[in-house]
């Protein structure tokens, strides 16, 4: 019996993520590889989920941001200057110490 092997997909050149160097402080590296020994873990484990959930609160953080400036932009939300604010909230504040009973 002849068979002949046939790919079924397209050959393309794959991009491959290479490794990185990550430089540390001393005092981080030390506290980095105190956590690993404790918890059995590898280093570069907690490097990779503590940049994981770095960027994804990045990505949060940024999507709420253009959404709220789309709302200022748009006409949906007004600013407000903050120095104007801070007086406010430090007036407010300042009349709910006067109500306040004094202790005795």
């Amino acid at each position: 019996m002849n068979m002949t092997a046939v790919c079924l997909t397209p050959v393309f050149p794959l991009r491959t993520l290479k490794g990185m160097d990550v430089h540390f402080t001393p005092d981080v590296e030390a506290k980095l590889n105190a956590l690993a020994t404790a918890t059995g873990r590898a280093a570069d484990e907690f490097v990779q989920d503590a940049l994981a959930g770095y960027l994804e609160e990045l990505a949060q953080v940024r999507s709420m941001l253009d959404s709220r400036y789309d709302d200022i932009k748009s006409g949906q939300v007004k600013p407000i200057d903050g120095e104007a604010f801070f007086e406010r909230l430090r007036q407010r504040e300042e009349a709910l110490l006067k109500k306040k009973p004094s202790p005795q």
